[in-house]
């Protein structure tokens, strides 16, 4: 066979991933955070991008009504004349007496100054030149305190020696926001030229801080300073910090062969040392945690389906500038500026396009969740059923790896509560009978439901608590029962037992 050179024409299609469909995609995994950020971004890159801002329809009805007020109506306006503004005429408006309003200057003018008249005619929106702007009573309040400064303070009253309060500033600046001391004392003499001996002194001086417990260089530490400054640190008291891993085990009988107490001196320790605060630097942590917005509210219906919305607080309204793109295009001097222009608008159609699509996406796929989940959002954590990622790809007609973009920090808000969306998506656990099969999330609040409700005489065990869910329809393994037991921070049954006798045993 003859090798020869041929042309040939042939038509195939193919997914390219351009820069816009890539930017697409990351969209959908975006929270409500990352994507307000990256809006941000774009109106900054992009003169043709803008914010479309609400309009405050209340306000604009206030100023309506006030335009449309007839000018009878507003004759006896306060502020019109000056002069009326004496002493019996305040009273007589205001149904009170200069004495309330003034407790210093009770009544003994007749009129008010003309800066104070100035100020309330400002504050009403009243006559010429005044100000629309409203006194803010946040901009007066003071700032919280924060850890450094708290330290900063006592550091300053409890040294007069310049050197000794330099190496506690240094100390101080090893604290982290729990308020243990993270930097090595070595290190610290080391960089000021300091003797080690000194630097421990002012580190003992540190610890007498307040709040108790700052400055500790580990939890056993922490622990004791709290306590002597209760007078509690005695001898049973520091073989029990002192062995906090066998706390951590619950092992009990250790501890009391140790510390040399009996079951009751013990669990009054065990109690002293659950009152301590393990890390007292957070009572000065400024950083607020974060609500949760929800990206997608339900609500019942009234012929009893549910109502599926998103939440508009987290939809970014982005517009596209036309009539300022039709005004800078004929002033375009050259072609790389005509070129940029047009791939400004390109890419702010795209991302308004990719904006809404994404708006589409997330509600078709928390529809077919509140769908396939009817009967937790009825019914509680019971009735949650098996769901994964395939089944809801398939019902809508998408990629399983876009429901798993979708679904990844976003959240809805029920009438049950704030939940993830990936939370609806757990794992099958087959039925006994052949039935249908069980929720993990449900089987997990069964157990810890069964766990709550054994007594102290009868505490179960992981092949009990299988027999007991197998008698009610889940099938189930032990380890299984263990796994979900240890997630869920509940102890052995062999603890659990300890710690309930105890207890018994100190309410008697």
């Amino acid at each position: 066979m003859a090798l020869a050179a041929k042309l040939q024409l042939r038509q195939s299609q193919s997914l390219v991933m351009t820069p816009q469909l890539m930017q697409s995609i990351r969209l959908l995994q975006f929270t409500h955070v990352e994507l307000e950020h990256f809006i941000d971004e774009e109106i900054e890159r992009n003169p043709l991008l803008e914010r479309a801002e609400p309009q405050d329809d209340a306000a604009s009805d206030q100023a309506q009504k006030i335009e449309a007020e007839p000018q009878a109506a507003r004759e006896g306006d306060w502020f019109e004349n000056e002069t009326q503004w004496s002493a019996e005429a305040i009273s007589d408006k205001l149904d009170t007496s200069l004495e309330n309003l003034f407790p210093d200057d009770p009544g003994t003018s007749e009129r008010l100054g003309p800066d104070l008249t100035a100020q309330w005619k400002s504050a009403s929106g009243n006559g010429a030149g005044s100000s629309s702007e409203w006194f803010d009573a946040g901009d007066m309040a003071a700032s919280a305190i924060t850890l450094r400064d708290h330290v900063g303070e006592q550091v300053a009253l409890a040294f007069a020696d310049p050197a000794a309060r330099l190496i506690a500033a240094d100390l101080a600046d090893g604290l982290d926001e729990t308020g243990y001391l993270r930097a090595d004392l070595a290190e610290i003499a080391a960089r000021l030229g300091a003797d080690a001996a000194a630097v421990a002194k002012v580190l003992a001086v540190c610890q007498t801080f307040e709040p108790a417990g700052l400055f500790a260089r580990d939890l056993a530490e922490c622990l004791s300073l709290q306590l002597a400054v209760r007078s509690r640190l005695d001898p049973a008291m520091k073989a029990l910090v002192a062995n906090l891993e066998l706390l951590a085990r619950r092992d009990f009988h250790a501890l009391k062969r140790i510390c040399g107490v009996d079951e009751e001196d013990l669990l009054d320790m065990l109690a002293e040392i659950r009152a301590l605060d393990p890390r007292p630097g957070m009572a000065f942590s400024g950083g607020a945690s974060d609500a949760i917005v929800a990206d997608v509210e339900v609500r019942a219906a009234n012929d009893g389906s549910w109502t599926v919305e998103l939440n508009a607080e987290t939809l970014p309204r982005v517009l596209v500038d036309h009539i300022y793109f039709a005004q800078v295009s004929p002033q375009a001097k050259n072609q790389a500026e005509r070129d940029f222009l047009a791939e400004c608008l390109q890419n702010a159609n795209w991302l308004t396009r990719s904006l809404d699509q994404r708006a589409k996406t997330i509600l078709k796929v928390a529809s077919e969740i509140v769908r396939q989940q009817d009967a937790f959002l009825v019914h509680g954590v019971r009735q949650l059923k098996p769901l994964n990622l395939r089944t809801v790809a398939d019902a809508i007609g998408m990629h399983e790896s876009t429901v798993s973009r979708v679904t990844a920090n976003k959240y809805m808000l029920t009438p049950r509560g704030v939940f993830e969306l990936r939370y609806f998506f757990t794992a099958s656990i087959a039925a006994s009978g052949g039935g249908d099969a069980h929720s993990s999330e449900a089987v997990r609040d069964r157990i810890k439901q069964l766990i709550d409700e054994e007594k102290p005489v009868d505490v179960l065990s992981d092949d009990a608590i299988v027999d007991m869910l197998r008698e009610s329809g889940v099938d189930i393994a032990r380890r299984t029962v263990a796994k979900y037991r240890e997630g869920m921070n509940i102890p052995s049954s062999v603890q659990r037992r300890r710690e309930k006798r105890a207890m018994a045993s100190a309410g008697r």
